[in-house]
């Protein structure tokens, strides 16, 4: 009898272990590569650090500095200006690829498909240096078409304004495919007897699409708006490539500036406190994200 009970304790604590077991690899790397250097860099966020110099312990002192720092503040608005666009963009032009393309009697849909969502496969570095090319002052394709229609050539990348609006397009273009195909999944578990019905209760497209669509897509909408805030946060080598953060500061996010300091300047505390910045500004806009869905509970 003891030993069937012990066997039966040892069962449940190898089917209870099992799951842990599957995720241990996961976990690993998760813990190697972010929590690890998540820790690191706060840590090195309060000093005064720099690959060949001596470290100083300052304290919050690097964060203070941030308040003073206007090239920071320049390019803690420009992520957000640059953000906010992305992501509200995304949303508008995945969904309505996604509205046309999800049907199942679409002629050619899989092509369709296929052709959107081949930019966000792609290198960025390699997009950006396509997107240079066309865009371009002198040697652009679009200023070329300008001028044998016997207009003047557009400055895209060097005004500060149409640079920004340049790389929001290129970024919407790249992404939005990819966001569409998520956005096809969730329209995809939508039941056709909701469709049905309303069609017999007589309603018009217009309000299908508001009162049963886009309720029954808010987990999957608050998705690509989570994911999308990330990267659009976590730009890089589209901008550095297109624009090099120009002109002047223009298209200067936090990113390439952390990497300016840390790596050009040798700043390592201060590049590691404006890190700090970044992460603090991604799980604020995360959380409000949450609160705005009303769908937080979900997610617990």
């Amino acid at each position: 009898m003891g030993g069937t009970r012990r066997n039966w304790k040892f069962q449940n604590w190898k089917f209870r272990l099992t799951p842990y077991l599957f995720l241990l690899p996961n976990i690993l790397i998760f813990s190697l590569f972010i929590i690890v250097p998540a820790v690191r860099g706060l840590w090195m966020s309060f000093w005064d650090w720099g690959v060949f110099t001596d470290k100083i312990f300052v304290g919050f002192g690097n964060f203070k500095n941030l308040l003073g720092d206007s090239i920071f503040w320049i390019t803690f608005r420009n992520t957000i200006v640059y953000s906010f666009f992305v992501v509200l963009l995304l949303i508008i032009v995945a969904l309505a690829l996604a509205m046309v393309l999800y049907r199942e009697k679409l002629c050619g849909k899989r092509i369709f498909r296929a052709a959107f969502y081949i930019p966000s496969l792609m290198s960025m570095i390699t997009v950006g240096i396509a997107w240079r090319f066309i865009l371009g002052d002198e040697m652009g394709l679009i200023n070329y078409l300008i001028r044998l229609c016997g207009g003047k050539p557009v400055s895209w990348l060097t005004n500060g304004t149409l640079a920004m609006l340049c790389v929001i397009v290129v970024s919407v273009w790249m992404w939005a495919g990819y966001y569409m195909i998520i956005f096809i999944s969730g329209l995809q578990a939508i039941p056709d007897e909701l469709y049905e019905a309303a069609r017999i209760d007589g309603a018009s497209a217009v309000s299908i699409f508001f009162k049963i669509t886009l309720p029954l897509l808010k987990p999957t909408t608050l998705v690509v708006m989570i994911l999308s805030t990330i990267n659009a946060f976590k730009a890089y080598e589209l901008i550095s490539v297109m624009t090099k953060g120009g002109p002047g500061y223009a298209t200067k996010f936090i990113v390439q500036q952390v990497y300016q300091v840390a790596f050009v300047e040798d700043r390592m505390g201060y590049a590691s406190a404006m890190a700090i910045v970044l992460m603090l500004l991604i799980g604020v806009f995360t959380l409000l994200q949450f609160k705005v869905s009303g769908r937080e509970q979900d997610y617990e």
